[in-house]
């Protein structure tokens, strides 16, 4: 019954978490994410603390990035195909973006999968291949750790520094699939929060202007490259390098 009752937590808390700030539709124009109630709920006290062999295994620097996230941002990501030449977060594709993940749900996320310790099986192994599907990553100032959800060989592993840790999370697999499908559903294509100068991560076109340079991007490469020689020429005897103050 208590599987039950967490898996009806997980999926309401889900239908609020993808926050798209106007996130564009199939179109391509702007429209607001659908938004539901979220139910009430509350971390067990007494997972009150991130599991000590979770805690000893990732270290200090990659713990406090999950405690003390300041922003969760969701992405969707598959094992990269071999010719694979797009977008990778650590080593694998990205192949959406999934949502910014409210506060209640990060505290669910955490108290459920890093404090429960019914959750995890430590020191046993499934026979079983890890498939990715989402990565949820932890943001605190400009560090940051990654956590990759799989299933169905229900599992969470932890990315710090180059370093990864695998945990075997078959008792929360309710939780685990009720977190992952309407995320994964509810995903949308990812560009590159660099294209767009964006503070945050989120690789959504957010005003006309980035939607603009996202169209301009997706022009064939030549007409891309040609475009921005051409621009660059043009403003080459503009800048204050080239100003002629006549001293």
């Amino acid at each position: 019954m208590k599987c039950f009752v967490q898996l009806a937590f997980a999926c309401g808390l889900v239908l609020s978490s993808a926050a798209f700030a106007q996130a564009p539709d199939s179109n391509g124009s702007a429209a607001p994410a659908a938004s539901a109630e979220t139910p009430a709920w509350k971390p067990n006290p007494a997972h009150n603390k991130i599991l000590d062999p979770i805690a000893q295994t990732i270290g200090q620097s990659a713990l406090q990035n999950i405690t003390d996230a300041e922003q969760v941002f969701c992405y969707q990501i598959t094992t990269k195909p071999d010719n694979y030449t797009g977008y990778t977060l650590d080593g694998m594709a990205v192949v959406g973006f999934c949502g910014v993940i409210n506060p209640e749900l990060k505290t669910m996320i955490s108290s459920e999968l890093f404090m429960n310790p019914n959750n995890v099986l430590f020191d046993v192994t499934e026979d079983c291949v890890i498939r990715p599907r989402i990565m949820l990553r932890f943001v605190r100032g400009v560090d940051s750790t990654d956590v990759l959800l799989s299933s169905p060989c229900h599992a969470f592993a932890i990315f710090y520094g180059g370093r990864v840790n695998a945990f075997n999370a078959k008792p929360a697999a309710p939780i685990i699939d009720a977190l992952i499908d309407p995320l994964v559903k509810g995903r949308i294509d990812f560009a590159s929060p660099a294209l767009f100068n964006q503070l945050l991560p989120i690789g959504v076109a957010q005003t006309d202007e980035q939607k603009a340079l996202l169209n301009k991007k997706n022009e064939p490469i030549r007409n891309w490259v040609k475009t921005q020689q051409e621009e660059e020429k043009s403003t080459k005897s503009k800048g204050w390098n080239n100003l002629n103050l006549n001293l």
